[in-house]
């Protein structure tokens, strides 16, 4: 048993975590049978079996049972039922619509809102009424002791529904992570009925009709969101160092880490020269490698993977949808950097602030 903890504790790190999610999430999304039921309740049903066994170890059962942490068990069994049920209705429908017939939400069955509706939403209520109580008595409200100037909580985390945006803060300046990132997502978001103005899947589940994106949404949402969040709260732990599950959280835990900007990388490790003085000649190649990820893949990617995308958009719709694209993709890429090349900023510019 110890074994398969160590295992598990290995796995844990983050990029195998990382790398692992992205892999898993992508082989499902493509895999037809992963949503059909008896492969939604075997999965739901192993990740129940993991959560009750692993309840045996104290090191998992004191992270999990803590008060702020229940609701993200809950979320993630949540988000993985319904997730599959959508993902399930969708590859129904896509195929009734290769058979030629029509999709289920246009199915002729009807019912009624009294008494049909009403009976539901009123058994429902009731449920939900008997859970908030029984969990507002069986556990003690997450509520801590006044602020003390001379006591600051290790790990000192925010809410749950801020672990994403705290966990990029790992990489990327506050300036990006705080305030221009969260920009972008509610921006994008806004934008996505303007980008995207393919009429198909209006109303009925679908995932032949829109895979570029329900891929793009589903790997932004779960993966570089719901996978932060439930890294930030049961991986992070002490000094904000990673621990596997099974793993004692230990304060005095030490990691060495040697982060390096990526002009130190090219002066000093493979010119093996000193760095120059000047900022602009400094770190001239992090800027160029910035403004050509951000405005040189946008047209390259129109002649290729784009193309398509490129001729029913149209010049503006297209960068603005490429250039939202690639700026989603920069935190996986600065997330990979950073576990295993200990890079740190791609441009630093201490004189002005401003790093990347």
């Amino acid at each position: 048993m110890e074994k398969l903890k160590e295992s598990i504790n290995y796995l844990a790190q983050p990029a195998i975590y990382f790398i692992g999610s992205t892999v898993l999430f992508f082989a499902a999304l493509y895999s037809r049978r992963v949503w059909t039921a008896k492969w939604g309740i075997g999965i739901l049903s192993a990740m129940a079996l993991f959560l009750g066994l692993s309840m045996f170890d104290p090191n998992f059962r004191s992270i999990v049972m803590k008060p702020d942490n229940v609701p993200i068990v809950g979320m993630i069994f949540l988000i993985g039922f319904f997730f599959w049920l959508a993902m399930k209705q969708a590859y129904e429908n896509d195929e009734r619509i290769a058979a030629g017939k029509d999709v289920m939400e246009r199915s002729d069955a009807r019912a009624n809102v009294w008494p049909d509706l009403v009976y539901v939403e009123l058994i429902c209520l009731v449920l939900v009424s008997v859970l908030l109580i029984v969990w507002s008595i069986g556990i003690h409200a997450p509520l801590e002791q006044p602020a003390a100037p001379t006591k600051s909580p290790n790990p000192s985390k925010a809410p749950w529904y801020f672990l994403g945006l705290q966990e990029m803060l790992v990489y990327f300046d506050p300036w990006l992570a705080g305030v221009v990132f969260p920009s972008l997502i509610i921006f994008g978001l806004i934008a996505i009925p303007y980008i995207d103005k393919n009429p198909k899947g209006n109303g009925y589940y679908t995932f032949a009709e829109r895979r570029f994106a329900i891929t793009t949404f589903g790997f932004g949402f779960i993966i570089l969101w719901i996978s932060l969040i439930i890294l930030g709260t049961f991986l992070r732990g002490p000094n904000w160092n990673f621990f596997g599950p099974y793993e004692h959280w230990d304060a005095h835990k030490v990691v060495p880490l040697n982060n390096v900007n990526l002009s130190e990388f090219i002066y000093v490790k493979w010119m093996q020269t000193g760095l120059p003085g000047h900022w602009l000649k400094r770190e001239m190649y992090g800027i160029l490698a910035v403004i050509l990820y951000l405005f040189g893949l946008p047209p390259l990617l129109a002649i290729t993977v784009f193309r398509k995308f490129y001729k029913e958009m149209g010049f503006i719709r297209y960068n603005v949808m490429a250039i939202l694209f690639l700026l989603m993709l920069a935190l996986p890429i600065k997330m990979f950097l950073r576990w295993m090349f200990n890079l740190k900023y791609i441009v630093a510019i201490p004189e002005f602030f401003f790093n990347i």
